[in-house]
């Protein structure tokens, strides 16, 4: 899928629905609880910046692919919190004020996104009503990819970005392309591919991560920070995608091949499509970092995150089979409409909820994720 096209249409799933990003997003939220030690190390590495004359000092915070549910408002507001603090303690007379900028592709629900920010947040009209919560910091919504510039230059304090980078700019056309030894026939994952399809996957990952590398030197302020955590894998071999294979190559897979046995779609167009994800190994993740030169690693590691099954019965086979299916289809059913439209979608993501019931115990049992978490800052 060109670049482009993708970048107009790729998006977690939006609204409110059973399958939804906001319903289905509770395992990044622990996750992201889990790594907090982490990212208030690196907001402690953070320059406060006295205020220039005759006016208050801007403290900037971005989010790049926030996506349309309440974890983001919430690591943000995590974030400036522990800033005020941090500011507080140093003794200055008034903290800054502080702006938010929420990142996503054009084709996120922004929409939704804004009417869960306080004072309005809530998840139905009641709620919002009822909410009496503030907000203290100002808010913008900034539309585009990531792995170009977004910002004014030396603009932003902070980035902080969670669980998006493993999201490539495209399919390698090789993947595609029945000619290349690396055409990924038979599947629609690099999981279990053949080495070269894998070693596309990478160069396209590293390819993509250098430009976003790029882009935030330009835009980060002299003594800001970065946080970045992504899916990522402890296997060296590329073909193993660890808990994204498990996601994305095996009941998903079969999915697909279950529509194509029943002619209900043809080989070649379960073979057109491809997840753009690649988990990195922190090798992968490393060597791009230091290529790029612009910054300083103040920590690199992977870190177990756990399951993206949750669940309130585990000993229920159904619930753990339709957890996995709104999983997958939270994250990929926009691009899946886009190729083999909703009806059929229904039909894949039915029969991925079927066979995830059959094999839920080994799903609750193996189906973990690993994450590359990052702290970097500005080298010069």
């Amino acid at each position: 899928m060109a670049p482009m096209k993708l970048e107009r249409m790729l998006s977690m799933k939006g609204g409110k629905d059973e399958s939804s990003y906001v319903n289905n997003s509770q395992a990044q939220a622990q996750h992201a609880r889990s790594m907090l030690h982490l990212l208030t190390e690196t907001l402690d590495g953070v320059r406060l910046s006295s205020p220039p004359e005759y006016s208050p000092a801007n403290f900037v915070v971005a989010d790049l692919g926030c996506s349309c549910g309440s974890n983001t408002i919430h690591m943000v507001d995590v974030i400036i919190k522990h800033m005020t603090k941090r500011y507080e303690a140093a003794g200055f007379d008034s903290p800054p004020e502080f702006s938010a900028f929420f990142s996503d592709l054009p084709s996120n629900d922004f929409n939704t996104l804004f009417q869960l920010l306080p004072p309005y947040g809530g998840s139905s009209m009641e709620e919002c009503l009822a909410s009496d919560s503030h907000r203290s910091y100002f808010v913008a919504g900034v539309p585009g990819s990531f792995y170009r510039r977004l910002f004014p230059a030396k603009s932003v304090d902070v980035f902080y970005s969670a669980f998006s980078l493993h999201w490539l700019s495209q399919v390698p056309e090789v993947v595609l392309d029945k000619r290349s030894t690396a055409y990924n026939k038979g599947k629609i994952f690099i999981h279990g591919a053949n080495e070269s399809a894998a070693i596309a996957y990478k160069k396209q990952f590293q390819s993509d991560l250098a430009g976003f590398l790029r882009s935030r030197s330009n835009e980060m302020k002299p003594g800001g920070s970065m946080f970045l955590v992504c899916l990522g894998r402890t296997c060296v071999d590329p073909t193993d995608q660890g808990g994204a294979g498990l996601l994305f190559g095996t009941h998903f897979q079969d999915a697909w091949d279950d529509l194509v046995q029943e002619g209900l779609i043809t080989s070649e167009k379960r073979d057109n499509f491809n997840i753009p994800v690649y988990a990195p190994s922190l090798e992968d993740f490393k060597e791009v970092v230091e290529a790029d030169g612009s910054f300083a690693i103040n920590k690199l590691e992977v870190f177990k995150g756990g399951s993206p099954l949750v669940v309130n019965h585990p000993e229920d086979a159904a619930e753990i089979g339709r957890a996995l299916a709104n999983s997958c289809r939270s994250v990929s059913g926009v691009l899946v409409d886009a190729h083999i439209g909703e009806d059929l979608s229904d039909e894949l993501f039915s029969r991925v909820a079927s066979r995830a019931t059959s094999q839920a115990k080994e799903l609750l049992d193996q189906l973990q994720f690993f994450h590359i978490v990052a702290s970097l800052s500005l080298s010069y």
